[in-house]
């Protein structure tokens, strides 16, 4: 399913914009009908989504050797409703989505850093890469969940 950096790229930038469909019709449900948890549940959705975005964005970021700039904005969509399915088309049409996943060395002398190894091994180790992604997005949102909404507990 996620042969390709632009397969996993499109998928989680898909679920972050329903992610955000969620969080949106849970405010709304809060507001019109008292349900104060749609924001509890639409929210943890999104922030555990958004959270998985964002590593997914700095993995192919990484893998496609994006500069500085399409990195930031691709991260920085998350934070705008919807944002991340124009971020998404614009990699894919501008080229940055396209290729496979670097698996193996090849005579670029980046390919020789110890980030670029690393990369590599974890890629050709899928399983081992979703875990550890998956053990860092389950820290960092527990983490949050600890230390509290924006703005404080009502």
């Amino acid at each position: 399913m996620f042969r390709a950096p632009l397969n996993l790229f499109r998928v989680l930038a898909v679920a972050e914009a329903i992610s955000w469909t969620l969080l949106i019709a849970g405010l709304i449900l809060r507001a019109t009908a008292d349900l104060a948890i749609a924001v509890t549940i639409g929210g943890g959705i999104h922030g555990f989504v958004f959270l998985s975005y964002g590593a997914t964005a700095i993995l192919v970021a990484k893998n496609q050797r994006w500069g500085a700039g399409p990195t930031v904005v691709a991260v920085a969509s998350a934070v705008i409703p919807y944002a991340t399915i124009p971020t998404e088309i614009w990699l894919h049409r501008s080229g940055r989505l396209n290729g496979p996943w670097r698996l193996e060395r090849t005579d670029d002398p980046r390919d020789g850093a110890w980030h670029d190894r690393l990369m590599r091994w974890f890629l050709a180790r899928p399983w081992v890469l979703a875990l550890l992604i998956a053990a860092a997005v389950v820290g960092l949102y527990v983490a949050l969940l600890v230390i509290g909404p924006p703005g404080g507990r009502d």
